[in-house]
This record gives C-alpha cells, sequence and structure tokens, in this order.
C-alpha cells in the first residue's frame, strides 16, 4: 500500500508473483554428470539412437516389457519379464510362470498375436495411440511403450509429475524445455529425469516441497 499525496489515501498495489523455479540447464548438466560418473552413458546413449522395431517378435517383447513393468520396480519386473519371455518362447503360458492372471493373459496375447499386432503398429497414423489399445498398456504407460519403440515421446509418471508441478508446468513442457537446451530427444531427457529419481540422485518429492538443494545428491547409496 502506498500513500497518495494528491488525494491522501491509501492505494493497494498488486505485487506480481514470483515465477516459480525451474530445473535449470546447469543443474540438468550437474545431473548428468553425475550419473555418467556411475556408468549411465549407455542408457543415454541407447535413448537417443533407439530404433523402430524391425520384427514382430522384437515388438511383442517390448509390449511385454512394458507389462510386466507395470506398477512395479524394474528389478523384480525386469526378473518376471525374462521368465515369461522364455516360458512363450518355448510355447508355454506365462501364467505358469507368473502369478498375475490379468498380465499374464495379457502377455500371452500379445505374443500368440505378435505377427497381427506388428503389422498393425507399423501403419499406425498414430502409434502412440495404438500402444494404448493392446492390453495391459494404460494411458501412462503407453508412453513407456512409445519411447522403446522409438516413437520420441514422454512418460508423465510420479517423478516427471512433481519436477514439472515444482515449475507449475507438464512433464512435456519441461523435457521441451531441457531438449531445446541440450540437444537431447524429449524422450532422452525423460529418461535422464527418472532414472535420476529411481535411482536416488534426485529426490523428486523432496524437489516439488524443498528445491535442489535439498534434493541433489551426486552420490546416491
Amino acid at each position: 500500500m502506498i500513500k497518495d499525496r494528491r488525494e491522501g489515501y491509501l492505494d493497494p498495489i498488486t505485487v506480481p508473483p514470483e515465477p516459480p523455479p525451474q530445473l535449470t540447464l546447469e543443474q540438468f548438466r550437474e545431473l548428468e554428470a553425475a550419473m555418467l560418473a556411475r556408468g549411465y552413458a549407455d542408457l543415454i546413449a541407447w535413448s537417443e539412437t533407439i530404433k523402430p522395431p524391425r520384427d514382430c517378435r522384437t515388438f511383442a517383447k517390448e509390449v511385454i516389457f512394458v507389462i510386466a513393468n507395470s506398477g512395479m520396480s524394474f528389478r523384480i519386473a525386469n526378473g518376471i519379464y525374462w521368465r515369461c519371455v522364455r516360458a512363450l518362447a518355448k510355447g508355454r503360458s506365462s501364467a505358469e510362470v507368473y502369478g498375475h492372471p490379468g498380465k499374464a493373459k495379457a502377455m500371452d496375447h500379445i505374443w500368440h498375436h505378435r505377427k497381427v499386432l506388428f503389422a498393425a503398429y507399423q501403419i499406425a497414423d498414430n502409434k502412440l495411440a495404438f500402444c494404448g489399445t493392446l492390453p495391459f498398456v494404460g494411458p501412462v504407460t503407453r508412453h513407456h511403450l512409445a519411447k522403446n519403440l522409438g516413437v520420441n515421446t514422454v512418460k508423465p509418471d510420479v517423478h516427471l509429475a512433481r519436477l514439472a508441478a515444482a515449475e507449475h508446468g507438464t512433464a512435456w513442457e519441461l523435457c521441451e524445455r531441457l531438449a531445446g537446451q541440450t540437444g537431447y530427444r524429449e524422450a532422452t531427457i525423460d529418461t535422464i529425469l527418472w532414472r535420476a529419481c529411481a535411482d536416488r540422485f534426485l529426490d523428486s518429492r523432496t524437489y516439488l516441497a524443498e528445491g535442489w538443494e535439498a534434493a541433489f545428491n551426486p552420490r546416491p547409496p
């Protein structure tokens, strides 16, 4: 409030709110350097050079991998994935080695119909939308699958959503901005940020509540 000398009354002044803090390029590079020092170079290179699947078996395995990972940690899901793939390759049902009836049924369906599904995927105009039509692939996990099939998209999972919420934006806007600053694909920015949070280089919950200094750990346990 200020006093208007001409009129002798107080006139309210609205102070515009400060813009929300952003994950800066310097912070991203610091995070990237910490990850590279701990052996993540191959992951980043993979994300930058990933190609569309060349055959129906590769396509089916990628779908099954995403189904296995849905709602589970990578370490647990990876073991489930390999058990199911080996069983399917021998003509058995994934239900013989995996106790989740819904996921096992979806995996069997993908494997048995892999030729038809792969052909449909190849001609689909919107490959992200097509991924969402597959059994046990939902509105969030379709981005995970599409990324693994070479589509440049961003999965709005809980970690990316928190990082984006800190700057009042979306996961895509966050990754698009950093992609423009680094030269990486948006999908690669997503991969780096997600893996950093999953492996505790960056605590997304703390970042949202307290900011970079409290959340960044260059040497996670």
